[in-house]
């Protein structure tokens, strides 16, 4: 890239996680694929994130170590406000800035002469959001899905941006295992239970690589512990790196039976760069991510679930590769978002 076309870029991502997270995280992950991205194009970026991320842009963080285990304290939210802080102190630095941390920098970033955007990550049809953005309405947003953005359609929205991830990230594998795959939350929305119901249906072993949060404990306890016992039940827990990519390559389907409103599902590409197809009920950006009948089947009930796992030795899993490739590729993402940083820039 030519040094006249490069830009300064202020990436901020959430404290949550670090960038990248070591085992499941959405956020972080797809800022860390984007920064990764810019930099490999030669921009010259600042990414705000925790002290113990990896990057190859330079890091300012204003804790040394990620804050997952403080969501429950208040914590968290000390170390965000102090880095919002550092954020507009260095604000003149960049010529775009842009956010990956919901609202909480709206305050400050009213104030700044620098142009800047938002990139929202999570579902936005919750009561009080609708206030907030309407106060804000200055803020310029994008969306990771068309779908995401329906409960806000007046918001100040920039562009919708698909995640991508980098084309080497996953190996594509043309001969699969015979098992399904469940790879998330252990959280209500996401399911769980039916993808177990859908892999015990079909005879098929299932692995669940899933995260559990402290404030979910009870609802796995009761609820999907006791579903772990059937013999062709795998509970491998929260998974990343190696262990998950090994996973997602040898699946013969991921199984998406969420049941709630998903802004994107970055696994979903996941699954597509290894070739693997999914089978998917089509709330939130699920229709718009998969295309049925060609990197997956997109369902509306158990039945249908069902069936559609029965039958997806019928996908070709060159077509998922290809499908991926074409769409959603981590070079794909960045120049969707260099196109928004540039609408922004004066003159």
């Amino acid at each position: 890239m030519e040094r006249a076309t490069t830009m300064k870029i202020a990436q901020v991502s959430p404290l949550f996680e670090t960038v990248p997270p070591r085992g499941y995280g959405g956020t972080e992950r797809v800022v860390s694929y984007l920064t990764e991205e810019l930099v490999r194009q030669g921009h010259d970026v600042t990414l705000f994130a925790s002290g113990d991320s990896q990057t190859s842009a330079r890091l300012v963080s204003p804790v040394a170590h990620s804050v997952r285990e403080s969501v429950l304290d208040q914590s968290w939210l000390a170390y965000h406000l102090i880095q919002m802080d550092m954020v507009a102190q260095m604000s003149d630095e960049f010529d775009i800035i842009h956010f990956h941390t919901d609202f909480l920098q709206f305050p400050a970033a009213r104030a700044f002469s620098r142009p800047h955007l938002t990139t929202l990550h999570g579902r936005l049809d919750l009561p009080c959001l609708e206030p907030l953005y309407r106060h804000f309405h200055t803020q310029r947003l994008v969306s990771i899905s068309d779908s995401q953005r329906r409960p806000l359609p007046w918001a100040n929205w920039l562009a919708t941006v698909h995640h991508g991830i980098p084309e080497d990230l996953y190996t594509f594998e043309p001969d699969p295992a015979a098992y399904f795959l469940f790879v998330g939350r252990l959280s209500p929305e996401k399911r769980v239970d039916r993808a177990i119901d859908i892999a015990i249906r079909c005879n098929r072993p299932i692995y669940i690589a899933a995260k559990l949060n402290k404030n979910e404990e009870t609802y796995f306890k009761e609820r999907i512990k006791p579903l772990l016992r059937h013999p062709l039940v795998n509970y491998v827990g929260e998974v990343g790196g190696q262990e998950k990519r090994e996973l997602l390559e040898n699946a013969s389907a991921l199984l998406f039976p969420i049941d709630w409103p998903e802004p994107f599902g970055l696994v979903l590409i996941e699954a597509f760069s290894c070739g693997t197809p999914v089978v998917a009920y089509g709330h939130g950006s699920v229709p718009e991510i998969v295309e049925d009948g060609v990197t997956g089947f997109v369902v509306s009930n158990q039945e249908e679930a069902v069936r559609a796992a029965s039958r997806i030795d019928s996908i070709s899993r060159r077509n998922c590769r290809a499908a991926f490739e074409r769409r959603f590729t981590a070079p794909h993402m960045a120049a969707r978002y260099l196109e928004a940083y540039r609408c922004l820039q004066p003159g």
